[in-house]
């Protein structure tokens, strides 16, 4: 370092002779953290293909530490094989990954037990390898790098940590290009698995999600009904035509996994290395704030491992470069899974990523155990993420559960199992439409406490007597979503309008809902933890009221600033307990971005056309462009207001009477649920042209700081 000053070290171990030596030699860092050098190879990391027709295919020999040898076939991808054509120089193809003999003329060493490429690396050693000594089929990697061939234009995911997301790139005229994210959303992401094969949760990702790439722009204004077999039957641009640049390259992920999932990364071996969390449709690390030998247990344990755990020293398995998504994790060691612990908001944390935190697992014997997250549960039909008929991954296909039995204990567990707080209901009788597959389960029973529907009791997987008109649901709910009530004789109240809670001793709600009785605190309470209106759930509570806030400039001769505050009795800050069935949402922030995730939600016991609903309701809609609000309610609409609905169908989600002040909530790019804005007014309840309007939140935010003293 002092002989060569300036030059810097960072992390790198380039193999080179800046002093005009006839030895290269590089720098390289000593387990204690001290660096030093050595003599090195610059022919490492080299490829060659052996035995194949072409300079284009054979067998795939690499050059490491000193000596050529193979790697392992046993898990040997397409995108492992790309990355060896682009390393040989062999650009504009698609490289094919194939299997042959270990021939024993070649008397090599097996180097690698796997690639682990993403598709987007320039050599193979820039992978994720991990290094072997043998193959479990006898058998090694081999490639053919050519164009693809097939009548429809091929796709590929490239940049991706797994196999199942990346970039998409398109195959034509001789070469692989981008496609432009505009109006790229999960309906093309539903297309583009299903022509590669994937039966995973498909998500769109958009702003080069997964990196820019370098080809050209191919397609862009892809809109997809989402019922399209291929990328070509879509409706699109023509080839070639855009206005788009790299950074607006789109983005798919097909993923199997849950919300709370877990995986170790960067390590040496399957047992150790950098936790990472999966969670809307992302994989994000957790800082180390906090961290004790308790919170290694339950990870090891939920990835499977039965033998002691460890933490790992600092910054060990290197930083992560995606989302930190929780902190302060504070476990007990019983927990079966991580976010069964206490821990942050998911997003929320102060940390870098050099406070990642790595770990090491182990079993007693040398073999994993079988893992208790169970066959992978998801929820179908239904008009949010929330709610839908109950289908389990088993034999590589999705079937349904009989209703035999089926209780608010299985729903929780269900709901549990992906990732949903708040209460959960049963529903039985197909309500969310019959199931098409096998029937996979009946006569399930859960506690209510099980983190899995894999841990309940049930029959053999196939046995029923059932048919799909007896299918299960499930209905999650929204642990913010409160009710304003208006007291009557007899200690009875009734349902006035929604209310959405922010603190424990705070909520927001529409200034109007006091338009006719006053704002007298004394006349009013406020429901939380509620679902079923007319009976009284498990976590339900009754509140008073302490104290109402309406907005200063809110009159009841106009919709503008309808706002207003609701203070709940009792000490400040200790109001409320919080729990999984009630929950604060969060604000927006005063300059928020409008790039919320899609769709947003509306939520209430509203009007639905012949009472008020029993049971909390909740819709899908989208936020609409200023200009098509004011086209609409013209001068009646405000800065201060957003409409939303979906204006072109006749049978519209819609809020109604009795909805008014709930919240318009939507996901920001952490994950976070926010309250964008407060049911207020419309002309009519799901009228064909007019969408509702909601008091815009993020306008307020001052305001509704100063009032409750909130940070």
């Amino acid at each position: 370092m002092k002989q060569y000053p300036g030059r810097g070290l960072g992390y790198h171990s380039y193999c080179r002779t800046p002093d005009g030596g006839t030895a290269p030699w590089c720098f390289y860092r000593q387990q204690s953290g001290t660096i030093s050098w050595a003599h090195c190879d610059c022919s490492q990391g080299a490829i060659r293909l052996l035995g194949g027709p072409s300079s284009r295919s054979g067998g795939v020999q690499l050059y490491f530490k000193g000596v050529w040898g193979t790697v392992c076939g046993d898990y040997w991808t397409d995108w492992d094989a790309s990355v060896v054509c682009r390393q040989l120089g062999i650009r504009s193809v698609s490289g094919s990954a194939n299997k042959i003999p270990d021939y024993i003329s070649w008397r090599t060493p097996v180097h690698l037990e796997s690639a682990n490429c993403r598709g987007d690396e320039k050599a193979l050693l820039h992978c994720r390898y991990t290094q072997g000594k043998g193959c479990s089929n006898g058998k090694v990697a081999a490639i053919a790098c050519s164009p693809p061939e097939g009548l429809k234009p091929p796709l590929r995911l490239v940049g991706g940590k797994d196999r199942f997301e990346g970039r998409v790139e398109v195959y034509f005229k001789g070469h692989w290009g981008t496609i432009c994210d505009d109006h790229w959303d999960d309906k093309d992401a539903e297309v583009i698995c299903r022509q590669l094969g994937f039966n995973g949760k498909p998500k769109a990702w958009v702003w080069a999600h997964y990196g820019q790439g370098t080809g050209p722009i191919l397609l862009d204004e892809v809109e997809c009904l989402g019922n399209e077999s291929s990328l070509d039957s879509c409706k699109k641009n023509d080839w070639g035509h855009h206005n788009c640049d790299h950074i607006e390259d789109a983005g798919v992920s097909c993923n199997p996994f849950i919300d709370g999932a877990l995986r170790l990364s960067g390590g040496p071996s399957a047992g150790e290395g950098r936790v990472e969390v999966f969670y809307s449709g992302d994989w994000g690390t957790v800082c180390d704030d906090g961290w004790t030998e308790h919170n290694a247990k339950v990870v090891c344990r939920q990835l499977g491992f039965s033998g002691p755990s460890s933490l790992a020293s600092k910054a060990e398995f290197g930083p992560g470069d995606g989302l930190i998504f929780l902190d302060d994790v504070a476990c007990t060691g019983t927990e079966r899974s991580l976010v069964e612990c206490s821990h942050s908001s998911w997003g929320q944390h102060d940390c870098s990523h050099s406070e990642d935190i790595g770990v090491r697992c182990s079993n007693d014997s040398n073999d994993i155990v079988e893992t208790p997250s169970g066959p992978p549960v998801r929820l179908m039909d239904g008009e949010s993420t929330k709610e839908g008929r109950v289908e389990v991954f088993l034999n590589g296909e999705w079937g349904s559960v009989c209703d035999d039995g089926w209780t608010d204990n299985d729903a929780v567990v269900v709901c549990r199992q992906l990732g949903h707080r708040g209460p959960a209901k049963a529903r039985t009788m197909a309500y969310f439409g019959e199931g098409q597959g096998p029937i996979h389960l009946d006569n399930v029973d859960c506690n209510g406490t099980e983190n899995t529907i894999a841990e309940c009791k049930k029959q053999d997987s196939g046995i029923h007597n059932c048919w799909h008109s007896e299918d299960a649901g499930a209905v999650g709910g929204w642990p913010w979503q409160a009710s304003l009530r208006l007291k009557g004789f007899h200690k009875e109240t009734r349902l006035l309008c929604g209310a959405t809670l922010i603190s424990s001793c705070w909520a927001l709600t529409a200034a109007h809902c006091f338009k006719r009785f006053g704002d007298k605190a004394h006349k009013y309470s406020l429901r939380v933890g509620d679902y079923h209106s007319g009976v009284e759930d498990d976590f339900e509570r009754e509140l008073p009221v302490q104290k109402i806030v309406v907005h200063k400039k809110y009159h009841s001769g106009s919709n503008d600033n309808d706002i207003a505050l609701v203070r709940l009795q009792g000490k400040e800050g200790h109001c409320i307990s919080f729990s999984y069935h009630v929950l604060p949402i969060c604000l927006p922030e005063r300059k928020e971005s409008s790039a919320y995730k899609k769709p947003c939600f509306i939520s209430g016991w509203g009007d639905t056309g012949t009472s008020y609903s029993k049971t909390l309701l909740e819709g899908a809609i989208p936020i609409l462009p200023k200009e098509k609000c004011v086209f609409r309610y013209k001068g009646k609409f405000t800065n201060r207001m957003i409409c939303a609905g979906n204006v072109s169908e006749d049978n519209r989600v819609d809020s109604c009477q009795g909805d008014s002040g709930g919240p318009l909530m939507c996901q920001n790019a952490s994950g976070q649920w926010v309250i964008v804005g407060i049911t207020s007014w419309g002309y009519g309840c799901g009228q064909k042209d007019y969408p509702g309007v909601y008091t815009k939140v993020n306008r307020f935010i001052p305001w509704i700081k100063r009032v409750t003293k909130l940070k």
